[in-house]
């Protein structure tokens, strides 16, 4: 690949990374659509129809030899099965933080999920932390704190959310397997769960979809390809990114999200103010590190 080559690849990834990160920070705006519709049933939604349109991306992307070595491999099921626990319990604490009025939240649990990835593999790897990355911990935690302190109610939406994809993130790096696979089997793991959810919902007449409004109806199944795409893209930016443009790319969803948060007309309060400024300065923190980790890694490469 000559130089022109590698910047124009480049140039794709960052565009299509923005593209992924720009979907999951204004994702808040689909939920708030949804809002009459109880975030179980919208959950079990965004699951029933991520699997047909999953099953058409790996049909394109020509992967169903990952997806079968998956489901034939006890070992790679299991973990993904756990992966599914996680990244379900994530997504329903998103809806239902987006839809009682907890964006904020969910933005914070977002910025803070980096540096719960730098604690995991200090606390379980080993790891050892450089000052930078000592001094982000700090003023997160410190933020947080402030933030439970002051505004008398533990964030336990933000840190369950930062928790649970952590230990996706986690679960999903000890399994070789591509994304879009990985994110198929889990979705078909889950299937018949949320096809018995929404059976039973719709048998007592409680549910939303098919109740008469073909608006919400046709959201309720656009909660699928919304699962799906930006998590593709994200794929293809990430073959193309290094791990330090990945990781600058990240914040810009919890960015988005709090933009939201802001538009939607929750209440900002001092003690917000003073969590968010601590957490925005931890991600500067985390951010220099990681440029200057990378800057020795390019050095020390032969």
């Amino acid at each position: 690949m000559t130089p022109d080559d590698g910047a124009a690849e480049a140039r794709t990834g960052v565009l299509l990374g923005l593209a992924a990160y720009t979907m999951w920070g204004v994702f808040p705006v689909y939920f708030k659509l949804v809002q009459e519709v109880p975030a179980l049933e919208v959950l079990a939604h965004r699951i029933v129809w991520a699997v047909p349109f999953g099953a058409l991306i790996i049909m394109v992307r020509g992967q169903w030899g990952e997806v079968r070595r998956a489901l034939s491999h006890r070992a790679m099921l299991g973990w993904l099965a756990l992966a599914a626990l996680c990244i379900s319990a994530n997504w329903l604490i998103y809806i239902w933080s987006v839809q009682s009025g907890r964006i904020f939240q969910a933005s914070l649990g977002y910025y803070i999920n980096p540096l719960i990835y730098v604690l995991v593999g200090v606390v379980f790897l080993g790891e050892r932390l450089r000052r930078l990355q000592i001094a982000a911990v700090i003023a997160a935690a410190v933020g947080v704190l402030y933030l439970t302190v002051s505004g008398g109610a533990f964030p336990w939406a933000a840190l369950g959310l930062a928790f649970l994809f952590t230990a996706y993130g986690v679960i999903r790096k000890r399994i070789v397997i591509g994304a879009m696979p990985g994110l198929f089997v889990e979705t078909v793991l889950l299937f018949p769960f949320a096809m018995v959810g929404l059976g039973w919902l719709i048998g007592s007449q409680q549910a939303a979809f098919a109740s008469g409004d073909s608006g919400i109806s046709a959201l309720l199944v656009l909660g699928g390809p919304l699962t799906v795409l930006p998590l593709l893209l994200f794929a293809e930016a990430a073959r193309r990114l290094t791990l330090t443009t990945v990781g600058f790319l990240q914040f810009l969803a919890p960015t988005l999200q709090f933009c939201t948060g802001l538009y939607y007309g929750e209440t900002l309060t001092s003690a917000h103010l003073v969590c968010f400024s601590l957490i925005w300065c931890a991600v500067a923190l985390f951010s220099i590190d990681a440029v200057r980790a990378g800057r020795r890694r390019v050095i020390a490469t032969p």
